[in-house]
């Protein structure tokens, strides 16, 4: 929920649907990323493209996580008040229309999905992993917790 509030500018509550719908697709994906077919569509892609398995469920489930932020890109881009960035969206298209008239920007609406989807996998994967590592340390030696 912080990479939430950074990235989003919001935080989602606990119950929210929508929210656990979300991370229930990251998770399923990060059991799947380890099954051989997913594997082997990473250097056969087009080979696995004609072939069923549990790679097929984590391009939709990416598919599913791509729109639910770029959903979200875009009512940022309806309320936006440029001289009030709530988070890094705001910022971002606060910079895409200061770049309005460089063709070779890339700050693109694109750029934008993509990125606001890379910082929130990356700082929900790797804040989550290492809370569950800290735990687990301090469940295994509890004299360091004292």
């Amino acid at each position: 929920n912080i990479i939430c509030s950074i990235v989003f500018g919001d935080r989602f509550d606990y119950e929210d649907k929508k929210f656990l719908t979300l991370i229930d697709w990251i998770e399923e994906n990060n059991k799947l990323q380890f099954s051989i077919q997913t594997q082997l569509y990473n250097f056969f892609p087009t080979v696995m493209e004609y072939l069923p398995g549990p790679h097929k469920q984590l391009i939709k489930n990416l598919e599913k996580v791509d729109k639910f932020t770029t959903d979200i890109v875009m009512e940022h881009q309806k309320t936006l008040d440029p001289t009030c960035p709530r988070d890094f969206i705001d910022a971002f298209l606060n910079k895409m229309e200061q770049e309005k008239g460089n063709e070779h920007s890339e700050f693109t609406v694109e750029t934008l999905s993509r990125t606001t989807l890379d910082l929130f996998l990356a700082g929900t994967g790797t804040t989550s992993i290492t809370l569950r590592f800290a735990i687990l340390i301090l469940h295994k030696y509890p004299e360091i917790a004292g």
